[in-house]
């Protein structure tokens, strides 16, 4: 392979600023000077093409930043240029080189490349017009042969072909080969027209809003292009209105005439540093032959056991479980504007042979959650993209409005998952990934003897859990539990939250907006743990509770209204204190009067396992004599 620049590169693209196709580009090859990182990710590189007589400012596709962070690309190497577009600044008379594909050719060479051409023949240089004359007058030697030259044996040239077999396409077809069709990873703020065809692979619902300018509607969706590169698309108002019910999940479209801009990472949702907003002359047409060269919703499912560290952070997720139960449909009021909204829980479980609600809002709840409702009794899988991740009962999931649930895919996990579940799953016994696990169960063993700290390790990060809530695993005695605190809430029997007493009888369910006779009563506790380095005042919940005091709340409070010369009340608190348990606790941050202070919350609590700890406490004195 040569390794020199090509001849005039930067004219070649200067002069051909949108090659129709990759197969249009000629051999350009140009030597990397002023290599550097931009963007907020760094993740994308700005160069400067240099052929030796011109150069020429360029910024390298996103792919390529491993060749680059690797050390194939580097200052002074070569690259081939196979497809590109030159772009103009705003403000600005020079144009921008837009890399969307290229290849190393040459590592860096000893100096930047300089105008110096040389002949490598003969010192004759023939013009284009002189080479086929004197093509056209080479004889063969065989006598009464003349060879004609090479360009009248071609009887239609390439445009005419190419025009030819536009006519014959279909309008989508025609479209994509008459407007170039970009990457999405080739698109940035300061380009020109663009086309791009993609996949929508999740749509949001309608909302409204109201702020000081006014009230208005927007949507969301998300697109996919065949590299498998995402974006944002968001639309207001007229724009939303347009362009909802043109947009139609999984098909593939023609989209012009948008506009970006650098992403708010708080509503970012896919992994692009920009986002796209379309307005009312943005152009949308549906591709309506091209499906299959846009990939399908892409799924990153993360196991239910798995579920933890997400708690409360802004990282969405995406889950696949067999359907255990679906619930009656509920209305549940909003507190911002009054509004009531329907909701939906289900429970899924997955292979490891943990549940976890899953609650459906708006029209997932009446659409996907009545379907799911009437095939209940069938255990259908689901697969949910875009979860979010909350603390209620410990671990819960919710949908957005962005959020894509398939029932019954055809997906490789949701087949490995249904001959799971077949042969053995719907025999095991199943708990809530919320509930604590047994030291002496293989999941149990992992999360109640890793990250194992002390308490004063807690205390003296008083930054812990500042993004999202941060796990680790503690060994301690119940050392106090004060009896004159508020140990429970009435809970509605469905749904488990919080109910009012009704006027005249019964409890009041806002969630369930019914009334029942009867509520139970659930714990929400705190407790003084102890341990070596110090205590501190852990947040508790029901099902951890009950392990720690030894019966419900239901039973503590029919034994607080007994009387005795010894309270058998304070009598059981007693009894559970200083006994040792594994903890495994979240720590997340709170703020009360503008102080930000830490909370603790037991999320699992089982007994110590003698055995199970002397191994561990070996491993750790046996890490120590290591490091010494």
């Amino acid at each position: 392979m040569t390794k020199c620049v090509s001849p005039n590169a930067i004219s070649t693209i200067l002069a051909n600023p949108s090659p129709e196709s990759s197969s249009d580009v000629p051999e350009i090859v140009v030597q990397v000077i002023e290599l550097k990182a931009t963007g907020a990710s760094g993740n994308r590189f700005m160069f400067t093409a240099n052929d030796g007589k011109m150069k020429l400012r360029g910024i390298l596709p996103t792919n390529m930043g491993s060749e680059v962070m690797s050390g194939n690309i580097q200052n002074l190497g070569l690259i081939r240029i196979l497809d590109y577009t030159l772009n103009d600044i705003p403000n600005k008379p020079e144009k921008y080189l837009i890399v969307t594909k290229c290849e190393v050719v040459s590592p860096p060479l000893e100096m930047e490349v300089k105008s110096e051409v040389k002949s490598e023949e003969t010192g004759i240089v023939l013009k284009p017009k002189q080479e086929n004359e004197i093509k056209s007058e080479v004889k063969s030697e065989v006598p009464g042969i003349f060879l004609k030259p090479k360009q009248e044996i071609v009887a239609k040239s390439a445009a005419q072909i190419v025009h030819e077999q536009r006519q014959n396409m279909a309008p989508a077809a025609r479209m994509s080969m008459t407007r170039r069709v970009f990457p999405l990873v080739s698109l940035n703020p300061y380009q020109g027209s663009w086309t791009i065809k993609v996949r929508v692979t999740s749509k949001g619902s309608m909302r409204t809003y109201k702020n000081a300018r006014g009230e208005g509607c927007v949507f969301n969706v998300e697109l996919t292009d065949e590299d498998g590169t995402q974006i944002q698309a968001t639309m207001f108002n007229e724009a939303a209105k347009k362009f909802y019910d043109r947009f139609q999940l999984g098909k593939v479209y023609f989209i012009s005439k948008g506009t970006l801009r650098l992403a708010n990472k708080q509503f970012k949702t896919v992994k692009n540093d920009y986002e796209m907003t379309l307005n009312e002359n943005s152009e949308v047409e549906e591709a309506s032959n091209e499906e299959t060269f846009v990939p399908e919703t892409t799924f990153n499912f993360v196991p239910i056991d798995s579920l933890g560290p997400y708690v409360n952070g802004m990282e969405l997720v995406d889950v696949i479980g067999v359907v255990q139960n679906v619930s009656s449909t509920m209305s549940i009021r909003r507190k911002s504007n009054n509004d009531t909204i329907p909701k939906r829980d289900i429970t899924i479980a997955d292979a490891t042979k943990k549940t976890v609600v899953v609650s459906l809002w708006n029209d997932l709840a009446t659409s996907v959650g009545q379907e799911l409702l009437d095939i209940a009794d069938k255990s259908p899988i689901v697969a949910i993209k875009s979860l979010k991740v909350g603390e209620f009962q410990g671990v819960s999931l919710s949908t957005l409005s962005r959020s894509v649930v398939l029932v019954n895919p055809d997906l490789p996990e949701a087949k490995k998952l249904r001959s799971w579940y077949d042969s053995e799953g719907k025999e095991s016994s199943m708990a809530s990934v919320s509930s604590g696990m047994s030291p002496s169960s293989k999941s149990g063993s992992r999360s109640m003897y890793s990250d194992r700290v002390s308490l004063s390790h807690i205390q003296k990060n008083p930054s812990l859990g500042e993004e999202k809530p941060v796990f680790f695993s503690i060994r301690g005695y119940i050392s106090f539990i004060k009896p004159d605190q508020a140990m429970w809430y009435r809970a509605c029997k469905t749904c488990n939250r919080k109910v009012t007493e009704a006027l005249g009888s019964g409890y009041w369910c806002e969630a369930c907006q019914k009334n029942d006779e009867e509520c139970n009563l659930r714990y929400i506790m705190v407790v003084k743990i102890s341990d070596a380095s110090g205590e501190a005042f852990l947040s508790v919940f029901n099902e951890e509770a009950e392990k720690i005091v030894g019966c419900s709340a239901d039973e503590l409070d029919k034994l607080k209204s007994e009387e005795g010369e010894e309270n058998p009340y304070q009598l059981k608190l007693k009894q559970a204190t200083w006994n040792s348990h594994l903890f495994r606790v979240s720590v997340a941050q709170n703020e009360y009067n503008n102080e930000k202070k830490q909370r603790i919350t037991v999320r699992a609590v089982a007994p110590v396992d003698f055995a199970a700890e002397s191994r561990f406490l070996l491993e750790e004195i046996s890490k120590m004599r290591v490091s010494k």
